[in-house]
């Protein structure tokens, strides 16, 4: 009999990890020429070694207005965000450190990290487009042990511009990987919190 999507958090939530002992695993991996998963590569280990970059980078500018602040300490739920991931996701690296920040700002919201890898059970589960796209956040409400949400793998905004060339041209290039980058650093993560947002509602 198939688990519900809830029975596979909850096996899951034992093994899950804080958002700080995921950034020594990338750390880690990073400094040993390794990459989390099921595959080592050249390119996997060059995007870890990026992404240790990037979230340290972000971790310390990301800036949250203050009308957005007011709205993440209004929030009443106790709630865990589940993120699958793994250290080579580039959009990982990117939206990730504004998850922290929202936890950071509500002790309602528990971030925690799982390897997709190693939970392709509950990856299953939330496929996007029928692919094991990450990140994957899901949203767990811990009172009442019901799914309130989801999101991934990618902001609404950066998620269009994905489907508009891939429409176009059928495939992602490593041309338009630099672009979604160049629009990540634009960004600032606004749109990332706006998207973020919404599962607080």
């Amino acid at each position: 009999m198939l688990q519900n999507k809830e029975q596979l958090v909850l096996d899951a939530l034992p093994k899950a990890i804080s958002y700080q002992d995921y950034r020594k695993l990338t750390e880690e991996h990073a400094l040993a020429n390794t990459n989390s998963g099921t595959k080592i590569t050249e390119s996997l280990v060059n995007y870890t070694k990026l992404n240790h970059r990037r979230m340290k980078r972000l971790d310390k500018t990301l800036k949250i207005t203050e009308q957005i602040q007011e709205t993440i300490a209004q929030y009443s739920k106790n709630t865990t965000w589940i993120v699958l991931t793994e250290t080579w996701c580039g959009d990982a690296a990117q939206t990730m450190p504004m998850m922290q920040k929202f936890a950071e700002l509500n002790s309602g919201i528990d971030l925690k990290v799982l390897l997709r890898d190693e939970h392709l059970d509950l990856m299953d589960a939330f496929l996007y487009n029928g692919g094991r796209s990450i990140p994957k956040l899901i949203a767990f409400d811990r009172d009442t042990n019901k799914i309130i949400g989801d999101w991934g793998p990618r902001p609404t905004e950066a998620t269009k511009m994905v489907n508009d060339y891939k429409a176009t041209h059928g495939k992602l290039t490593p041309e338009f990987k630099e672009d979604l980058q160049v629009w990540y650093n634009k960004d600032k993560g606004v749109n990332t919190a706006a998207d973020l947002l919404n599962l607080l509602k």
